[in-house]
């Protein structure tokens, strides 16, 4: 039965997107599904997708966080151009993350130039989508 009085809880909007021209997607579609589960409501951009899509894209959903997904090695390129993107438009509060193959030495120039969290290879569903979650939350309590 539906409580009148219970405040309303919307999911946080998640984009996953593929930059770049990278064609493996499963590690991509296996998060969206994962959040999904977990509660998130979340939009899959599909492969090949330039920083400029990625970036009208969670503008046009309104989206709270990004994930993006990278196995090319293109990441020092494609990761800031999104943050920058988000910046211009205005959506620098969107929580950025990424996932994939990403050198342990990279991790500290991506985390100073915006991305909040890098996930490698077995990272386990759960610990994502918890921390994303506590993210997203600490930053309402603001």
């Amino acid at each position: 039965m539906w409580d009148h009085a219970a405040p309303m809880s919307v999911p946080y909007r998640v984009v996953v997107a593929k930059p770049g021209l990278d064609g493996h997607d499963r590690g991509a579609r296996v998060i969206a599904r994962a959040l999904r589960d977990a509660g998130f409501e979340v939009i899959y951009t599909g492969l090949h997708q330039t920083p400029e899509q990625i970036v009208a894209a969670v503008v046009q959903e309104d989206a709270d966080a990004v994930g993006l997904s990278i196995l090319s090695g293109a990441h020092m390129t494609l990761v800031p151009r999104v943050v920058e993107g988000l910046k211009a438009e205005g959506a620098e509060d969107v929580l950025v993350m990424v996932g994939g193959i990403i050198p342990e030495t990279d991790i500290p120039e991506l985390k100073k130039q915006g991305v909040a969290e890098v996930f490698g290879p077995g990272a386990p569903l759960n610990a994502i989508a918890q921390w994303l979650r506590e993210a997203l939350d600490s930053r309402e309590e603001r």
